[in-house]
């Protein structure tokens, strides 16, 4: 049997617009293109999973409730364009370094842990997989775990591509990096 092929994303400057801890749907904003890249993306077979970093959690400025409410909305927006176009899962990290409960975690980007769970979840072929991610955490994160990462120059996009080699790839946003995934499928 074939493993599944996924897509991780980012969320917060990947697929919406980064304004800082968003949590409430109020606040969340689809970057121009985002939700036909999903969309795309699931036509064309992959899983869609969103992996994220929410220390927004941690600093006690939302709980797991408001952010589960979120990702909630966001599949209904998806949803509406057919049933088969939600994301898959959203897998997210409450913890950070400075704040909380747990400061040394498995999950936090850059490490490979929301992926190496998702991977575990769904029986996904890393090898076959993607990471599309604004920031360097994200990409450094994709690599760790084995799969081809995409930075956009959306959200901290522009100011992580320093932090990268030369040979990462870099697109302008994330429809420009499902145009690129799916090409390549």
């Amino acid at each position: 049997i074939m493993k599944r092929r996924a897509v991780f994303m980012d969320r917060d400057g990947t697929i919406n617009i980064e304004k800082g801890y968003v949590h409430r749907f109020q606040d969340w904003q689809w970057i121009p293109g985002a939700m036909e890249a999903v969309i795309a993306l699931k036509k064309a077979g992959f899983l869609v999973i969103v992996i994220t970093n929410q220390a927004g959690i941690a600093r006690g400025y939302y709980d797991e409730n408001d952010m589960n409410k979120l990702h909630i909305f966001v599949n209904n927006e998806l949803r509406q364009h057919g049933n088969d176009f939600e994301i898959d899962r959203f897998y997210h990290c409450p913890h950070h370094p400075g704040f909380g409960n747990i400061r040394n975690c498995e999950c936090r980007k850059p490490l490979p842990g929301m992926i190496e769970r998702a991977r575990h979840d769904f029986d996904i072929d890393l090898s076959h997989s993607w990471l599309i991610g604004d920031k360097a955490s994200d990409i450094q994160a994709g690599l760790a775990a084995g799969v081809k990462s995409i930075l956009v120059l959306t959200g901290y996009g522009m100011e992580s591509r320093s932090e990268l080699g030369d040979d990462i790839i870099s697109v302008p946003d994330v429809a420009a990096a499902s145009r690129h995934i799916i090409s390549r499928a």
